[in-house]
């Protein structure tokens, strides 16, 4: 009888433990008080491990309470991300297991362009963008900014705006209902780029040097910026950039490296225009800069968060260059949010814009965006197991 009651103990042992390494509940808690619907929630890979191992060519799967599976992405850093879509102060709840990979609808690309003197372009389902790359020297000089394509769809439309543009056909600096590229970048920090900010001064590097694509899609794309050595007040320097762009986001996130022994002031910036303009400066860590109206375009709003707060902010950074292919002398002001650098620290911030166009009424509707997403970064999506 006792061994009877012993095998029995044993089978109902064994059969929870198999049950555990099924499934994993999680609830997502939001406590902001307000929407944040299109932000990821991350979870561990680690945490996960615990209770749903994988086995041959099994990944997680993301379910709802009802059972339906929602679109999920295992990062390159070892997280596993989906949107829980939470209104204020609402709770979730979802069901981890392992199933059979799927194709869900991509959100967010990232591409080297090598046809169009290598670019690389990233873009989400709101935004888009894209970084000079060392081609482009030969026939245009160096250019370190970020260029922002005002995007009025949800599509992922870069490779289509490439091609039509380099075949001849429809320019991307021309809106065919899907928006445009008419931001003006030169010798400047663009839409958010970032440089040493040392003497006052801001030291600019040239077009990136390498690119490496760590993930791309369907919720996040990440990639990395490797630059030239720079030389900063006499010193040398190394610098990289890695950027990631989330599914419904009107920012990308940018981790800033440089290589340096001593802290170092840095500026992350837009460059201001003559006139038409207009700044605002939170205390709660962000920059908006409201783009003077073009012949093409107007309602369009820059934004940066810097989650550890800035220095100051400056707007008076002016400065003469010439450009070495073409000869031509330009002058820039920047209006700039200005951190430090610690030896071995990258600086994490996030750039990225809203336009009338495309979800934002006005600039105070887009004030609305960013405050609220700077404040998200300072309380995040609360996940009990």
């Amino acid at each position: 009888m006792n061994k009877i009651i012993s095998v029995l103990f044993a089978c109902i042992f064994l059969l929870s433990c198999g049950s555990s390494t099924q499934e994993m509940t999680v609830t997502i808690e939001n406590p902001s008080d307000f929407d944040r619907v299109a932000e990821l929630v991350e979870i561990p890979i680690d945490n996960i491990i615990e209770k749903v191992k994988l086995s041959d060519s099994l990944v997680y799967v993301v379910k709802t309470e009802s059972g339906e599976v929602i679109p999920s992405q295992v990062t390159y850093n070892r997280l596993l991300v989906f949107q829980p879509q939470l209104k204020a102060k609402e709770a979730k709840t979802f069901v981890i297991t392992k199933g059979e990979p799927q194709q869900f609808e991509a959100k967010t690309y990232g591409r080297f362009i090598t046809e169009r003197k290598d670019d690389f372009a990233w873009e989400n389902d709101r935004v888009a963008f894209r970084a000079y790359g060392p081609a482009l020297i030969a026939t245009d000089g160096p250019s370190n900014g970020f260029d922002a394509w005002y995007k009025r769809t949800n599509n992922l439309v870069i490779d289509k705006w490439y091609k039509n543009d380099l075949a001849g056909g429809e320019s991307y600096h021309d809106d065919h209902g899907e928006g445009l590229d008419d931001y003006k970048v030169g010798r400047t920090l663009g839409a958010g780029a970032m440089a040493p900010y040392v003497n006052g001064k801001l030291w600019l590097n040239e077009n990136f040097a390498s690119q490496e694509v760590l993930e791309n899609g369907p919720l996040r794309t990440t990639f990395k910026l490797t630059y030239k050595d720079l030389d900063v007040d006499g010193k040398q320097i190394a610098e990289n950039r890695t950027i990631s762009i989330d599914a419904g986001s009107q920012l990308s996130k940018v981790v800033e490296a440089y290589t340096i022994k001593e802290p170092m002031d840095v500026a992350a910036g837009f460059p201001k225009r003559e006139a038409g303009d207009s700044i605002i400066h939170s205390n709660k860590g962000y920059i908006i800069y409201a783009e003077p109206a073009s012949p093409k375009v107007e309602g369009v709003f820059l934004a940066m968060i810097f989650p550890e707060g800035m220095k100051e902010m400056v707007t008076d950074n002016t400065y003469e260059v010439t450009n070495p292919t073409s000869k031509q002398k330009s002058t820039f002001t920047h209006v700039l949010g200005v951190t430090t650098q610690q030896p071995k620290v990258p600086v994490t911030y996030y750039t990225g814009y809203g336009w009338t166009k495309f979800g934002f009424e006005n600039l105070q509707a887009f004030e609305k965006y960013v405050e609220n997403f700077a404040s998200a970064l300072k309380e995040p999506l609360v996940i009990k197991y």
